[in-house]
């Protein structure tokens, strides 16, 4: 789907989102339900049932507060449905009087009746087998044990490739298959169009069905294994059989009237598929042409029918009597034509042929009955006659069939032809082409379109979550790149939509691109003001931009909307972290740990507050967040930083390849596994570690400083000029910059530019006498490297 390409809401597109929010939200799939909702409310905010099943599902996932901000909108806009919503969000949040306001003004509506999307449900009595899988490994993945976990969510994914939570637990595990494999790619769906006839008579003679639509379709029938080539209903199964579970009905499965013998499937809207109508008060496609056509049984049956009868006519022609005339011209009970191998002819159409049966009967009387000379007349010519015979019983019907039809461009069979030009005329095109029109009625065209739209609605919820769970398994194996990419190819109205937002601010923070990533989220909190997932990483965010002012305004508001989330005491430890109040912030942070245990961010934030002072300590709750989370790279990069400050470099080297491991386009921790083997006099991997860093980020100034400081170690100045001229350039204001530089022209000779580097950096940092008289001291070639990094 095109980025502009933006899916117009559609009554079949709207009856497919309700019935998979609902059936999410009966199944206790709450994330699900917030996943499905905000697509559904994307497409067209102004739909207020869209607006009503966004607002439940966020009620049922305790986001009272947002689902609140969705229906309290201005009185001229506001339904009915949005005051019942508002007074269940209101009455969650202890506001009674504003509760009882919202109910008597739905109560004064008379004609008011609750609708689906914004009333409750009866859960079903025990949950689908994907909602169990799924329910599965959210426990084992909280127990800690990922293999499980993994395995239940890729069960649920193959039962229901629409469970989101399945999708975002593989995602924390971080062993998510390739979305072609996890969600299978499906084609559009056809629409089915007047069965085509062109096919049929081979496919017949090989046993095998006649096609049933113009093309494979979404939900297109297999080809069914029995034999009968006519018969559009093969592929009928036993249904009082109990069918696996499933999203969309089988491919030769069939929907009755009484579905309660089918599995109880609330996650997908209950139609027909192509191989049965949408009621059975509709009849199925008929064949226009006549029971009795040539065309229908084939050349084979047109042979059988002819060599039964000669021998009746011979018996017959040398007896006068009328009575046995008749008796041979009337079909015999193990006639094919009276008993038709397809199953799906009508009352009316074999009443018809039942007509056309007795009209060569009646013709035959006049032939036959007569005087003794007619007789022996009659009896002089029995071989012409044995073949008009034949002739005319198969060509009578054709004859009054084409003659009622009046074909345009068509000329009628002759009764004398022999039966190779019949049936040539009867398979031409130009023979079968207007009967197949004239039997595509206008209630099968109503019903096809009303198929073909059903299934197009449930492609686009399928590609949906194909486009998004893509996304979403580039940002966890942290594919920045390759996620933005993903998040583009996204529809207009979904790329901005709050979680679209969302993601793409944790990609650009991974990036460490921290501006685009503050308008991203920005943007989303613009959308949805009232959200509390995913702003601990806000918070970090604005700590990085040093936000003194909009983080103390973030936490006051987070703190508002939910004291008891771990998101706002994350964001008040980092907002004391920022005005250097270690103590506040531990408080914080170990608050946030209590009311989420399962929060491995509350304890990494902890130990890098306290690696300053205690490593000891540190690296305690470093462990601590590992036990939560194994998949935490910055708690495995906190605890390398610990060791490095403790200087036991191979321990270091060790957790920052495990930090690596988890996310290997990090610039930080690719230069601090370079730091490593540069402690270690290893240079020549080192520098493959920090081009390595410098090409994933190449704004980070840090990596390219340390790259340059090891460039003088290696005696290659004029390395370490170019990367030091850069970082002048990008980095004005930084003092260590300037003096390094001024150290690496005084290595090379260049007095001049050396004296000029000392000037600016005096002028920049006067107090840095200590580092000017080291300068001074320092002589060509003497390698030092004992510069401070600052």
């Amino acid at each position: 789907m095109q980025p502009d390409s933006q899916p117009s809401l559609s009554p079949y597109l709207a009856q497919r989102f309700q019935s998979l929010i609902w059936g999410c939200l009966d199944n206790d799939l709450v994330k699900s339900a917030v996943f499905h909702a905000e697509r559904f409310y994307s497409i067209n905010p102004r739909n207020h049932d869209a607006r009503h099943l966004y607002a439940t599902a966020l009620l049922k996932a305790e986001q009272t507060y947002s689902a609140l901000h969705l229906v309290n909108i201005p009185l001229d806009e506001q339904c009915t449905g949005c005051l019942e919503i508002k007074a269940k969000c209101c009455q969650a949040l202890g506001r009674f009087r504003q509760a009882r306001e919202a109910l008597d003004a739905t109560l004064r509506d008379s004609d008011y009746v609750s609708t689906a999307s914004s009333s409750s449900r009866i859960s079903k009595p025990f949950p689908e087998a994907a909602a169990l899988r799924c329910r599965a490994g959210n426990v084992a993945l909280k127990g800690n044990q990922p293999g499980k976990a993994q395995e239940h969510y890729l069960a649920a994914l193959r039962l229901n490739p629409y469970t989101w939570e399945a999708v975002e637990g593989l995602c924390a595990i971080g062993k998510i298959p390739e979305i072609d494999k996890l969600i299978p790619p499906r084609p559009l769906p056809v629409k089915r169009g007047p069965p085509s006839e062109e096919h049929q008579p081979s496919q017949s003679s090989k046993g095998g069905p006649g096609p049933v639509t113009t093309g494979a379709g979404f939900f297109t029938p297999e080809a069914g294994t029995g034999g009968g080539g006519g018969n559009l209903f093969r592929n009928f199964k036993d249904i009082s059989q109990p069918q696996p579970f499933r999203l969309e009905f089988p491919r030769d499965a069939v929907a009755p009237n009484d579905t309660s013998v089918l599995p109880d499937n609330s996650f997908q809207v209950h139609r027909t598929s192509r191989s049965q109508p949408a009621t059975l008060g509709i009849p199925p496609p008929q064949i226009s042409r006549p029971l009795s056509s040539a065309d229908e049984a084939g050349p084979a049956q047109k042979r059988l029918r002819s060599t039964s009868r000669q021998p009746e006519v011979t018996t017959t022609a040398s007896k006068p009597k009328s009575s046995n005339a008749t008796a041979t011209i009337k079909p015999s009970s193990d006639d094919p034509l009276k008993k038709p191998a397809n199953p799906i002819r009508t009352n009316a159409a074999l009443g018809k042929s039942n007509a056309q049966l007795n009209a060569p009967a009646r013709r035959s009387n006049r032939l036959l009955s007569g005087s003794g000379t007619k007789q022996l007349h009659l009896s002089k010519f029995q071989p012409a006659r044995r073949r008009q015979a034949a002739s005319q019983a198969r060509n009578k019907s054709i004859e009054s069939d084409k003659d009622e039809e009046a074909v345009a461009g068509g000329e009628g069979a002759d009764s004398t032809s022999p039966p190779g030009v019949q049936g040539a005329a009867a398979l031409s095109p130009r023979s079968e082409g207007s009967p197949a029109a004239s039997g595509w009625t206008a209630a099968q065209e109503q019903q096809a379109q009303e198929e073909y739209e059903t299934e197009l609605a449930d492609h686009v919820v399928y590609e949906l979550v194909r486009q998004f769970a893509s996304a979403a398994r580039r940002l966890a194996l942290y594919d920045c790149r390759k996620c933005l990419e993903e998040l583009e190819e996204l529809p207009v109205c979904h790329k901005g939509s709050a979680s679209a937002l969302i993601m793409i601010g944790k990609v650009h923070y991974e990036l460490q691109d921290y501006s685009s990533a503050e308008r991203a989220f920005r943007s989303a909190r613009e959308i949805e003001p009232y959200r509390l997932w995913d702003m601990e990483v806000y918070s970090t965010l604005l700590w990085h931009l040093q936000r003194n002012v909009e983080l103390s305004y973030l936490a006051q508001e987070l703190l508002n909307i939910n004291p008891q989330s771990s998101q706002a005491w994350i964001a008040i430890g980092n907002l004391f972290s920022l005005q250097k109040d270690r103590t506040q912030a531990l408080t914080c942070f170990r608050r946030a740990s209590q009311l989420d245990p399962s929060c491995s961010y509350a304890f990494t934030l902890s130990g890098h507050e306290t690696i300053d002072e205690d490593l000891d300590r540190s690296m305690t709750f470093f462990e601590s967040a590992l036990r939560v989370d194994a998949r935490h790279y910055n708690a495995w990069y906190g605890l390398g930083t610990c060791y490095l400050r403790a200087s036991k470099i191979r321990r270091a080297e060790y957790h920052y390849r495990k930090a690596l491991d988890i996310h290997p386009n990090n610039a930080v921790i690719l230069g601090c596994v370079a730091m490593t083997l540069e402690r270690r006099k290893q240079f020549e991997p080192a520098l493959v570690f920090y081009n390595k860093a410098i090409e994933a980020s190449p704004e980070n100034a840090l990596v390219r400083y340390r790259r340059a400081r090891m460039w003088v170690a290696m005696k290659r100045y004029q390395d370490a000029v170019q990367d030091l001229e850069h970082l002048r350039r990008t980095t004005p204001e930084e003092a260590n910059v300037i003096f390094q530089l001024a150290k690496v022209y005084r290595l090379i000779g260049d007095e001049v530019k050396s004296a000029q580097a000392l000037a600016v950096a005096r002028d920049i940092a006067p107090k840095s006498v200590m580092k000017m008289k080291r300068l001074l001291e320092t002589v060509r070639d003497d390698g030092d490297d004992k510069m401070d990094e600052g």
